[in-house]
């Protein structure tokens, strides 16, 4: 929902700004003379950035003999027999631009993390000229490798998949899968066996249109997990808008003088949808009821359920391109309330909306608060909110040392990881362009672009990581989702990237150092859901106190580890252990042991995985 007039008002000069964005959500100008506005939005026009070989920095800036903190090891794990595509390479429209998610799944319980790669189409493919791409389910063998088990456990999806969400809605202790299409939706019941049976018809979340990064949470705390579909653009692939063709005229849609691929500003917006658990297998669609339908259309990319204010009710974020964000605040009796512009969560600390596409939650300053990190298109930054209290957010990017060196990339999934275990959150991001166009011009950008890992210096700023001449982080890819675990069960943070229209990256994480770690897989009791999300765990060690959150989609349309996990630096023992469960349970727990993977059920003392 969008603010009222009365606070429209009551935020003064700000209010002339909001409404004009507001009136480009709804496909209406300001002025009424005034052309739509179309495209992307962006914080300007920047001068080429180059490294010392005259590459642009988004394919170069490599460092010689720098530290390795990635391996990519996508073709010894036989991730490399997957390949993405969507539509066509000159991405004429904006459908084939965004690309697909990825999850990280443990679907057969055996403690090791699966991954399931979801595909894209073709259009050709949409109408049944031609076999459709497939999404990919690859079993973990436990010795660096994966294997391809698709067809037997029913997954390929075989529609134009652009985001994964899991947890057990059904709470049987076996993790489903949800899958947002352009299309109809799949929800994959998970049938103990290694199949999946697909139940979103029955369920009645199958919805139709354009639906992005899902995520799952119980916000009515009733222990079943609740459903959060954002949508994204209508889009008729029978008269898609191209300029050109009516009714959009010629050079009507470019970026930086070049005609690009329309919207998404200028085109109509989805429609969002929250569904209730009614516990039978089956879900409502309450999106109105509950204040989070987003009746002007919107371009939702990403959401996440997560307790902002620590009320113990859970809140919705909802990242959009091009216009503001939403953040709706839980008033607990079955509804929300939109703060999103009084949160400051809405745009960014000069009051400009960006092009956001992917979600992090993480207590980078370890006070105790979930703060975000926000990816967004290229010509902007990526932005950092630091969780003040109660509903209130400040852009602290520019104090971060986050702004600058974001700015020539277009970032797309991200997350908070402690890639060295020392205890402070730091920040991953996949990067990629949407426009193929951009490695013919001297933007200073390219369509495939390196990832970025931030450290974490000391709570209040971050420096970048030496991409290493041939590791992991000099990979130059079209990255779309990415997804962050444990895939190897040694402790150390891994990341699966999915590349639109090639294969997937597999980062190892390969950091030598001798700092200590814990991981905790947490069981819900019969108030909660059965996989704990929702669940705030907070370990003491070494003089600090962290915290980290059960938490089920985010990203950009991807699914991360549902397990927690803690650097504790050089400290060798645990001096605490808290959770808040979702069922309201306050437990304290006799420390577990460090270097290593513990099972917690809700009201139980932790024993190794």
């Amino acid at each position: 929902m969008r603010p009222t007039r009365k606070r429209l008002i009551l935020l003064g000069p700000l209010a002339v700004f909001l409404t004009g964005l507001i009136s480009a959500v709804a496909g209406q100008s300001p002025q009424q003379n005034a052309p739509k506005p179309t495209g992307v939005r962006t914080g300007g026009v920047y001068a080429p950035l180059r490294d010392a070989k005259n590459r642009p920095i988004t394919a170069g800036g490599f460092v010689d003999g720098a530290p390795i903190v990635f391996e990519d090891v996508t073709r010894m794990a036989g991730l490399d027999k997957f390949h993405h595509v969507s539509g066509g390479a000159a991405k004429n429209t904006i459908l084939e631009a965004p690309g697909s998610g990825v999850a990280l799944i443990d679907y057969d319980n055996d403690g090791w993390l699966d991954i399931y790669l979801l595909n894209g189409s073709t259009f050709d493919a949409l109408k049944g000229k031609e076999k459709p791409p497939r999404a990919m389910l690859l079993h973990n063998n436990h010795d660096g490798t994966f294997t391809d088990v698709t067809d037997k456990a029913g997954v390929a999806n075989e529609r134009w998949g652009f985001g994964v969400a899991v947890a057990d809605y059904d709470n049987d202790g076996w993790p489903d899968i949800y899958v947002s299409n352009f299309g109809k939706n799949r929800l994959y019941h998970n049938n103990h066996d290694g199949t999946f049976t697909d139940v979103a018809e029955k369920a009645g979340v199958a919805l139709g249109g354009w639906s992005t990064g899902a995520t799952w949470g119980d916000y009515d705390r009733d222990g079943r997990l609740d459903l959060f579909v954002p949508g994204y653009v209508h889009f008729d692939p029978d008269n898609p808008p191209i300029a050109g063709h009516r009714p959009i005229p010629e050079g009507a849609c470019n970026f930086r003088g070049a005609d690009v691929f329309c919207g998404p500003i200028g085109l109509i917006g989805e429609q969002d949808h929250l569904f209730h658990n009614n516990g039978d297998g089956t879900f409502t669609d309450i999106n109105v009821k509950a204040g989070v339908s987003d009746p002007n259309g919107a371009y939702g990319f990403a959401s996440l359920f997560v307790d902002i204010d620590d009320d113990g009710w859970p809140d919705l974020l909802v990242a959009n391109d091009s216009v503001p964000n939403f953040l709706y605040h839980n008033k607990g009796d079955g509804t929300f309330e939109d703060q999103s512009y009084l949160s400051g969560f809405a745009v960014d600390g000069e009051g400009r909306s960006h092009a956001s596409m992917g979600i992090a939650v993480g207590d980078f300053n370890r006070d105790g608060r979930q703060d975000f990190y926000i990816s967004a298109f290229s010509d902007d930054y990526n932005i950092l909110f630091r969780n003040d209290g109660g509903i209130g957010f400040t852009d602290v990017t520019a104090k971060a040392g986050l702004v600058r060196t974001t700015i020539p990339f277009l970032g797309w999934g991200v997350g908070f990881l402690d890639f060295d275990n020392d205890g402070r959150l730091d920040l991953f991001v996949a990067n990629g362009h949407v426009y193929p166009i951009a490695d013919r011009l001297d933007w200073g950008t390219t369509w495939a672009q390196r990832p970025q890992l931030f450290r974490n210096v000391d709570g209040t700023k971050f420096e970048e990581v030496a991409a290493a001449t041939g590791s992991g982080l000099a990979d130059v890819i079209p990255a779309r989702g990415a997804a962050f675990g444990d895939l190897f069960n040694d402790g150390k943070i891994d990341v699966v990237v999915n590349n639109i229209d090639s294969t997937p990256t597999l980062l190892r994480n390969v950091v030598k150092n001798s700092n200590h770690w814990v991981e905790l897989k947490l069981v819900g009791g019969r108030k909660s859901p059965r996989d704990a999300i929702g669940a705030k765990v907070f370990l003491t060690a070494g003089g600090f106190r962290q915290r980290v959150d059960v938490l089920s989609g985010g990203s950009y349309g991807s699914s991360s580890d549902l397990r927690v996990h803690f650097g504790i630096g050089t400290a060798s023992k645990i001096d605490g252990l808290e959770i808040d469960w979702p069922s309201g349970l306050h437990q304290v727990l006799k420390p577990p042991r460090v270097d290593a993977i513990s099972r917690i059920v809700e009201g139980e003392e932790a024993k190794p995985e």
